[in-house]
This record gives structure tokens, sequence and C-alpha cells, in this order.
């Protein structure tokens, strides 16, 4: 079992972290947001994170409805804090703009923990690109993205030459991850949104296969015509579904789950029920660390790739 962290951002950097907040650097702007698993005291004086931040999301909880815990909040802003503002990430050819923006959820358009993720897919697609196995076709690969929300994954399936499906309940989620595709200067990302359950059972239906599945549910949600989603209640099945819709001899595959006191046993023992038992698997925690060296835990991920398997970097180990 791994634990991982990203050591390739520039215009990001996790400052602090304490009493339920993380105090966080996206480009040049410092924003202040909520952290339920960041229970220890922060390094740093409150004075100095009012100081050093631009804008504090203030979370305010509604009411309970079928399952979802239903928050929403603001965000308390300085005079110079833009509504809208980019930041790039670099990773060997791969360069990625985010258009980030200031939501009612918190969320402000990009994941940096999945930055390692994104090496992953990228060097995974190109490696497979090379292989025996693929010098015979002409076809780009074909990767599916479920749950894509503003795609960074999309992007850098795209990026290693991937032909990409994004698919995603939310419509402005879906125009968002446009933008995204635009400013990193890539295109024909194909964009579909849908309710990621009834996507992948009508594909099976269709026939369609796909080089590589990448798969990032919330821990609940809604699709466009009032689907519900509950993780612990649907992640078997679209797993069971996903190994229908993966090349069996050279696909690869990554999960991430965020849902708090789920184990990284979990997702080895759901892959392990549906795919049996697959070599070179690599699961466990995502990690980032503060100029304090503590490690805010940021969910757990399984990935594997059927035949060659991808060697972890030293530098991206606990």
């Amino acid at each position: 079992m791994e634990i991982l962290t990203t050591t390739d951002w520039t215009e990001y950097e996790l400052i602090d972290t304490g009493n339920r907040e993380k105090l966080e650097r996206f480009g040049k702007y410092i924003l202040i947001r909520p952290e339920p698993q960041a229970v220890w005291q922060k390094s740093l004086p409150e004075s100095e994170w009012e100081k050093l931040s631009h804008a504090r999301y203030v979370r305010v909880k509604g009411k309970k409805t079928a399952g979802d815990d239903y928050e929403r909040g603001s965000w308390a802003r300085k005079p110079k804090m833009p509504d809208q503002w980019t930041i790039s990430y670099r990773y060997k050819q791969m360069n990625l703009n985010f258009r980030l923006g200031l939501t009612a959820f918190g969320h402000i358009g990009v994941f940096p923990e999945q930055a390692i993720n994104w090496n992953y897919i990228y060097d995974e697609i190109k490696r497979k690109a090379k292989s025996e196995k693929r010098k015979s076709s002409t076809d780009p690969l074909r990767v599916l993205n479920l749950f894509a929300y503003t795609g960074g994954t999309s992007l850098a399936a795209k990026a290693a030459g991937a032909d990409v499906v994004h698919v995603d309940s939310v419509k402005p989620v879906i125009t968002w991850a446009k933008e995204m595709m635009e400013a990193s200067g890539l295109d024909n990302i194909r964009w579909v949104v849908e309710d990621a359950m009834n996507f992948v059972r009508r594909e099976v239906k269709r026939g369609n296969r796909y080089d590589g599945i990448i798969l990032d549910p919330p821990a609940y949600g809604r699709g466009p015509d009032g689907e519900k989603w509950i993780l612990e209640d649907s992640i078997d099945e679209i797993i069971a579904i996903c190994k229908q819709l993966l090349e069996p001899e050279n696909g690869f595959f990554v999960l991430s789950l965020y849902s708090m006191g789920f184990s990284a046993l979990i997702p080895e023992n759901l892959i392990m029920t549906r795919f049996g038992n697959i070599s070179g698997i690599q699961s466990g925690e995502f990690y980032l660390s503060d100029r304090a060296h503590r490690k805010l835990p940021l969910g757990v991920f399984l990935r594997f790739a059927k035949g060659d398997v991808m060697n972890l970097s030293p530098e991206n180990r606990f």
C-alpha cells in the first residue's frame, strides 16, 4: 500500500493546515477553505492566515434531503480577489491551463492532489501507444472519464494523444471543462452530459470498449434527470460494469475515492471481487504536505495497467 503526493506543482502550494481549514496558494491568490480532516492546530497564527489570504470560504449547512448532506456557503473576499483566474501545470510535454473560479460549494475547478494521477495517465497512454500490441494500429487509445468534473484527467489523457470521452451530469461543469481544454490548446474531447451509471450501462449494450477508464465518483450526487448516486450503494455495480468496458488484455484503470472514513483497503477489495487477481496494482492514500510538513490526507486511490506495469518514481513515495 502506497502513500503518494505530487512534487510537480509550481503554481499551487498547501501553506498551512489546522482547525479544520487549509490555507492554499493557487497562482498568486491565497484561499482559506474548510478541511474536515485537518483536526490538529494551525502552525501559523490566525492573524497570519488573515494577512496572507485573499478569500475565505464559510460553509453554511442546509437541511438533509434524500441522503444528501446539502452544503453551500459564501466567500468573504478582499477587494483585489477576482471571480476567475488561471493557473498552469507542467509535466514533461504536458502543458495544462486551469481556469479557476469561486463556487458556492467551495470548489474552485481543480483538485491539486490529482496531479499524481495526471502524470500516471499521461505516461501510461504514451507507453501503451508505443507498445508492441499497438504498433499495428493507427487509432488513438480510447479513454473514458466518469464523474469527470472540470476534467484535469481528461486534459492529461488528451495531451497524451488519447481519444477522450468525458462524462459528467452537470452541464455548467461541462462548459467549464471545455474552457479548460481550450485554454490548454487541446480539442476534440467528446463531452457527455449524462448520469454516469446510465451511460456505462448503455455502452455495454453498444459493445464499446476502452483502453483506459478513470473513475472519480463523489460521495453523493444527482444525475440530470434526478438519478441518485450514493457511493456506498453504487460503487460495486459501476466497477462491475467498467470491467466489461475495459480492454481485457492491455487496459488501464484509475479509481479515486474521497469519502470520510473510507479505507484504502476498500478499493482493493472492490477490484479483487470484480476483476480477480491483477498484478501490479498500486493503491493507498493521496496527501499534500504543508510548510510544517504535516501530511493532509486527501482520499484513497487504486490504479493498475494490464501489460507493462508502471513503477513509481522514488520522489512520489512516502
